[in-house]
């Protein structure tokens, strides 16, 4: 199997985990609130990224210098993606954002084809396409207008591309375990002063009652999805690992009819046609 081919097959399982993201997140925050949501899942995933370290001795990893930079903007774009996702997630649907999250995509391409070097063939062009025109009809299934929780993911999408590059470039010099851990370690005040700062304290009851989605979220999401995330966006372009995870939208909107009762208006479901094309032409080996 080839180096692309492993990568697509890591972004397949990687649509399907991250499909319940916004399901499980909005759960959690019925009990504890958007950013106490962030900040316990991301000490659970600090424990399971520690102990991944220990055992695969990857803290010699930190001793690169050369390693830093990346590593530190990696962090940056990331802890402020995460933010505006969950604060965003109070005021919208776990719908829309999947399908905001992914307009990535086209602000990838953007960064990367339009204004940068990363060539993509035709077909991968047409791909590109049909997911973007998907992901505008599910967008704007009314009126074209943004609600505040929107317009936060709809940021976070453009953050995506920037800390995908940086992701990729940290991998050059260390592993998804010591990028992961890293980023975590040091994002974890940033988010325990704005938690503390900007929501009230988390009782014992309702932490037992989130406890179930934060366990989701901080190891499946945190820890097994992303290793896969990095190690995917090793082996293939920003583009197309971006492009790929148009398939979670269409995921989400069924997983939140059945477990959330959200009902997908039809315009969200028409555009799951184009998603599921475009996600089609993406797999497709490169001509080049």
């Amino acid at each position: 199997m080839n180096k692309e081919r492993q990568g697509e097959l890591l972004m397949l399982g990687i649509t399907l985990l991250e499909s319940w993201f916004p399901i499980f997140s909005i759960s959690a925050m019925k009990y504890i609130g958007a950013l106490h949501t962030y900040l316990y899942s991301l000490i659970i995933a600090f424990v399971f990224f520690i102990l991944l370290m220990f055992r695969g001795n990857k803290f010699a990893e930190l001793k690169n210098r050369d390693a830093y930079k990346d590593l530190l903007l990696t962090t940056f774009y990331i802890t402020t993606l995460f933010t505006f996702v969950f604060i965003g997630m109070q005021y919208t649907s776990a719908g829309n954002v999947a399908v905001i999250i992914m307009l990535q995509l086209l602000f990838s391409y953007i960064y990367f084809n339009l204004f940068g070097k990363e060539k993509i063939d035709a077909l991968h062009l047409v791909g590109i396409f049909f997911m973007g025109a998907g992901a505008l009809v599910i967008l704007f299934p009314d009126e074209f207008s943004f609600n505040k929780g929107d317009l936060l993911i709809l940021l976070a999408s453009m953050i995506a591309p920037l800390a995908n590059f940086y992701q990729k470039k940290a991998r050059k010099f260390c592993s998804s375990e010591t990028i992961l851990g890293f980023r975590t370690l040091v994002g974890l005040p940033f988010i325990f002063i704005l938690a503390i700062s900007f929501e009230p304290s988390v009782d014992y009851e309702n932490f037992i009652l989130a406890l179930p989605y934060l366990l989701f979220i901080g190891v499946v999401i945190y820890v097994v999805s992303k290793i896969m995330w990095i190690e995917a966006l090793h082996r293939i372009s920003i583009t197309k690992v971006s492009a790929m995870m148009g398939l979670v939208p269409m995921m989400t909107l069924f997983f939140a009819y059945l477990y959330l009762d959200e009902v997908p208006q039809m315009r969200q479901l028409l555009g799951v046609l184009p998603i599921v094309i475009g996600g089609y032409l993406l797999t497709k080996p490169s001509s080049t």
